[in-house]
């Protein structure tokens, strides 16, 4: 098994595109980047703990490859916005790949400048790649929180697919 984290906004609209994909051992939710130990939600949200909200995904490179993944990982952000993902603003919610190897940050970076040169996007690709620190897990409430609570996940969503659809479905 290996292991992947991103940051893309909230992480609650971050689990739902890679949890059921073949391969995946586990997504969670949680919060990295930062100087605080075992920082607490409200802690991050109140933007004193450089954390940043994330998700870290246990997968089976054999099943599905750190390449795929940054694939999707793309297609859940707006990698122009470094000051946060849609209705989420701020350092807590901005969007990067945090490396856990140097395998993993050459074929990150080698993604980035593949969509840079892709012409998609009108602004500069400013997803930041970053060396992993310490992941700590968020409270239980936020773990699979779109399965357990669907119709405030589509609200908070909505943006976010808005951007999708006009973004990437429509361009593929």
């Amino acid at each position: 098994m290996e292991r992947a984290i991103f940051a893309g906004g909230c992480f609650w609209c971050m689990i739902q595109p890679f949890d059921t994909l073949p391969g995946i051992h586990t997504i969670m939710s949680g919060y990295t980047g930062g100087h605080v130990q075992n920082p607490s939600y409200e802690q991050v949200k109140a933007k004193t703990t450089g954390h940043t909200e994330a998700v870290e995904i246990i997968y089976d490179p054999k099943n599905i490859t750190y390449e795929e993944l940054l694939e999707i990982y793309w297609q859940q952000t707006d990698p122009t916005d470094a000051f946060g993902q849609f209705e989420d603003r701020g350092e807590n919610y901005r969007p990067v790949i945090f490396y856990t190897t140097e395998e993993q940050r050459v074929i990150a970076e080698k993604s980035k400048q593949k969509l840079a040169e892709s012409g998609r996007f009108d602004e500069p690709i400013v997803t930041m790649i970053e060396s992993a620190k310490p992941f700590y897990l968020a409270e239980d409430e936020h773990q699979d929180y779109y399965k357990r609570n669907p119709e405030n996940y589509e609200r908070n969503h909505a943006r976010r697919a808005a951007f999708i659809k006009d973004n990437w479905e429509e361009k593929e």
